[in-house]
């Protein structure tokens, strides 16, 4: 049985046919001419009939040529609809995500469900780094960073505020003085090495003082400063937008409640302003707006439950801060 002709051949003989030329059709497909003809020649012995008869300079169909052409101009078409449907399709349906670790781990990914549930078509890629998107050399449609905001060249929308304050397990809090001004003294202290307010900071604003040889553990990343306050082992200083649930549940609790929690906005949602045309972005930003709504009033219960108040820091305040959470 003879081989049937190629996709390829039916797209050359298609192009010459629309564009009555082997030079015309050649530029076209960004081949030679003599591709273009060998295609043709390849065809027509494969069908048993001629396709063009030559006019002057041109090429002019057959009868059969006609036949084809009609067919195959239809074919080609109806693939390319079709492409471009899916991709559109599928280009609708797509969120490339990236956010800092520790917020992907515990802010954002436990309610990405939620999400989910609510377009459960669509495709979801979330990538957890440190390192800011390169818009321009990646397919990235969104970036959650942290930090002070004004990122040079993209418009930025202000997605949740840090509340930071010494947390503990009640376990450690009990081997702790009664009296809380003095409890930070007796700690061990538990760092984040890339959270914008230290306890250095920390200590220096409030205007604690603690012995120069205190005891401390220095952490990567606020997702492991957490868990080493979960297991008894120090006081972290830590922010309610990564640590609400805990508190909540009684897991972590304030150890300074005398002393105001500190407030300040701290993640941020950015992407080129043509992102913002898309239709998948717009509704995850709305989603996320909605669950920061619903994460300010988990703070407000905590900050009531525990006597707590809210010191809002000004933007100048941003100048002793340095980090990536």
């Amino acid at each position: 049985m003879a081989r049937p002709p190629s996709l390829n051949a039916y797209l050359h003989f298609e192009c010459v046919a629309r564009r009555g030329s082997l030079s015309r059709a050649a530029e076209e497909l960004s081949v030679s001419p003599s591709a273009v003809s060998q295609q043709i020649r390849q065809l027509e012995e494969q069908m048993g009939v001629k396709l063009f008869r030559r006019q002057g300079r041109a090429l002019r169909l057959t009868l059969e040529g006609e036949q084809l052409f009609q067919a195959s101009s239809a074919a080609i078409r109806m693939l390319r609809d079709a492409q471009a449907h899916l991709g559109q399709s599928r280009d609708a349906r797509r969120l490339n995500l990236r956010v800092t670790p520790s917020f992907g781990v515990r802010w954002l990914g436990p309610r990405l469900s939620g999400f989910v549930a609510k377009h459960p078509d669509w495709d979801l890629r979330v990538d957890a780094a440190p390192d800011p998107s390169d818009f321009e050399r990646e397919i990235m449609d969104l970036d959650i960073r942290y930090g002070p905001g004004g990122w040079q060249g993209y418009p930025e929308r202000a997605v949740l505020h840090d509340c930071v304050l010494p947390l503990c397990s009640p376990e450690y809090l009990a081997s702790l003085p009664e009296d809380p001004a003095q409890r930070l003294g007796k700690a061990r202290l538990i760092d984040s090495a890339r959270a914008l307010c230290q306890w250095d900071v920390w200590l220096w604003r409030m205007g604690v003082s603690t012995t120069s040889n205190r005891k401390s553990i220095l952490m990567d990343r606020s997702s492991m400063a957490l868990q080493l306050a979960l297991d008894g082992a120090g006081v972290c200083l830590e922010s309610l937008a990564l640590a609400a649930q805990e508190v909540e549940e009684g897991r972590l609790v304030p150890v300074t409640p005398h002393l105001p929690v500190l407030r300040f906005p701290a993640y941020w949602a950015l992407c080129p302003e043509r992102n913002l045309s898309r239709r998948a972005v717009r509704l995850f930003l709305d989603w996320l707006a909605m669950e920061a709504a619903e994460h300010d009033r988990a703070v407000a219960r905590i900050a009531k439950a525990h006597a707590l108040q809210i010191d809002d820091i000004s933007a100048a305040d941003w100048l002793v801060f340095g980090g990536e959470s």
